[in-house]
């Protein structure tokens, strides 16, 4: 537990050492187009940051419900050999619905950051679209 704890701040301790000079590169780059560009956090930065984080935590979901159904399964035939065929089936079956999760996430990250009709009127709004 420690391990982790010590994992996860450390991780954070590195994002949060590397914001201030993602924000200097995004000050060059609105300089550079004549201050039209947003900078900062705005409404298209919180869609992708959502997108990223949706589909990381499906994933994260599906990869602990897959290992526990792969652990049952092993254990099932480990303690009764014949019904490996109808475990393997059944496990089986199971890690497809659990992959859907994953599947629902991607889709909606894509629709976030696709088809999203927010983005276009508010980059028309700032003046940065066309």
């Amino acid at each position: 537990m420690r391990k982790l704890f010590l994992l996860f701040s450390v991780a954070l301790l590195g994002l949060l050492l590397g914001s201030p000079a993602f924000a200097e590169e995004a000050a060059k780059a609105a300089a550079a187009v004549g201050d039209r560009m947003v900078t900062g956090f705005g409404i298209y930065s919180a869609i992708i940051l959502a997108a990223g984080i949706g589909v990381g935590l499906g994933a994260l979901g599906c990869g602990i419900g897959i290992g526990q159904a792969t652990r049952g399964a092993c254990e099932g035939i480990a303690r009764n050999p014949e019904l490996s065929g109808k475990l393997t089936v059944t496990m089986i079956l199971g890690i497809a619905l659990v992959e859907t999760q994953v599947i629902y996430a991607l889709v909606i990250a894509l629709i976030l950051l696709y088809a999203n009709p927010v983005v276009p009127k508010f980059l028309q709004f700032i003046g940065v679209g066309g």
